[in-house]
């Protein structure tokens, strides 16, 4: 079943309406994070630069070989991976852009595993 026209508007809408309040600093980079039917997919980024510093996915290799059931397991597995990665590049606050989708199911499991990785936001 394809998404409706309606449906993909009012997500760009909630889109336009967050990346006006949230900004990534050197100090303190944007999280951002996306969800596909199947895949979890995050990145933290830098918007004075326009560079990504650090990103992860559920297709990366250090979780496609995992046997984690569920689709926030999966989310949270990425959370933690992505703290970690975040964590040795010298990035342990971060600001939580969460892409238009309510902090709820996938993208509320990937931000507790993110914070049991270590990361502050």
């Amino acid at each position: 079943m394809a998404k409706t026209d309606t449906t993909v508007v009012a997500r760009q809408k909630r889109i336009k309406r967050i990346r006006k309040k949230i900004k990534g600093t050197p100090e303190r980079p944007r999280m951002r994070v996306y969800k596909s039917a199947k895949h979890f997919y995050a990145q933290v980024i830098d918007d004075t630069k326009g560079h990504t510093l650090v990103s992860m996915s559920s297709i990366d290799k250090a979780i496609a070989g995992d046997e984690t059931k569920g689709k926030c397991a999966l989310a949270k597995k990425v959370g933690k991976l992505l703290a970690e990665k975040a964590k040795s590049a010298g990035i342990e606050n971060v600001v939580l852009d969460r892409g238009g989708y309510i902090y709820h199911g996938r993208v509320k499991a990937f931000s507790e595993g993110a914070r049991e990785g270590g990361l502050i936001f």
